[in-house]
């Protein structure tokens, strides 16, 4: 599942009338790069949910079939947060762990090793990067391979993660709810698991942020 629903507050007045998902950067739009790196990771069915400017994201992106996957689309009354959206598209999900990324981050990460990982009696797999400026105190802790809300070494959730319904199972469709929490709530109880991504990560969610990433890929394709 991508999450492609959010307003974009910080990123206006750029998404007053472009909505997040669509907005360029190495001259394609963020969610084409997600859509892309799944369908080189061996995913062929993407689950999208929607709200904000949501019927232009359809219309560009349509059933998926140009980018060789089948696209299912969770239409939300209105943006119900991270957490709600994942249980909005409970039924589209189905019961089994499944992929999640953020669309406003870009990243290098390899995301065939998340269609092989197995969660076991965990609640998530969290892939995690070095603190940003913007981030400085972290998320998680990482022990082991086990991930906790110790104090001492943290690292920032990078936006992708393999997730287990049962994570958002009390969470009402409808209701606007956050991810971190039950994450980290989960993490108390040693009921998820991570790594580290030492590669390329960029947040894409203020004008900033994503100027550096324009730049970045600028650079990258200068130099390719």
């Amino acid at each position: 599942m991508v999450l492609a629903a959010g307003r974009g507050e910080r990123l206006r007045p750029l998404t007053d009338s472009v909505p997040k998902p669509l907005l360029e950067a190495g001259a394609k739009p963020l969610l084409a790069w997600h859509l892309e790196h799944l369908a080189s990771a061996g995913v062929r069915d993407v689950v999208i949910n929607v709200a904000h400017l949501g019927s232009q994201i359809v219309e560009r992106f349509g059933d998926g079939e140009r980018h060789g996957l089948r696209i299912r689309w969770s239409h939300e009354p209105e943006p119900l947060e991270t957490a709600g959206g994942l249980a909005y598209a409970r039924e589209l999900l189905g019961a089994s762990p499944f992929v999640l990324v953020n669309a406003d981050i870009w990243c290098d990460f390899d995301l065939a090793r998340l269609t092989a990982h197995r969660l076991g009696e965990r609640l998530a797999h969290l892939v995690l990067v070095a603190n940003p400026a913007h981030n400085a105190k972290g998320d998680f802790s990482l022990n082991g391979g086990c991930v906790g809300n110790d104090t001492g070494a943290r690292y920032t959730y990078a936006g992708i993660a393999v997730i287990s319904p049962l994570l958002v199972a009390d969470i009402p469709a409808g209701t606007k709810a956050p991810l971190a929490p039950l994450l980290r709530e989960a993490a108390a109880r040693n009921a998820v698991s991570g790594e580290v991504h030492g590669g390329e990560w960029h947040d894409a969610g203020t004008p900033e942020r994503l100027a550096t990433l324009r730049a970045f890929l600028q650079r990258r394709k200068a130099a390719s």
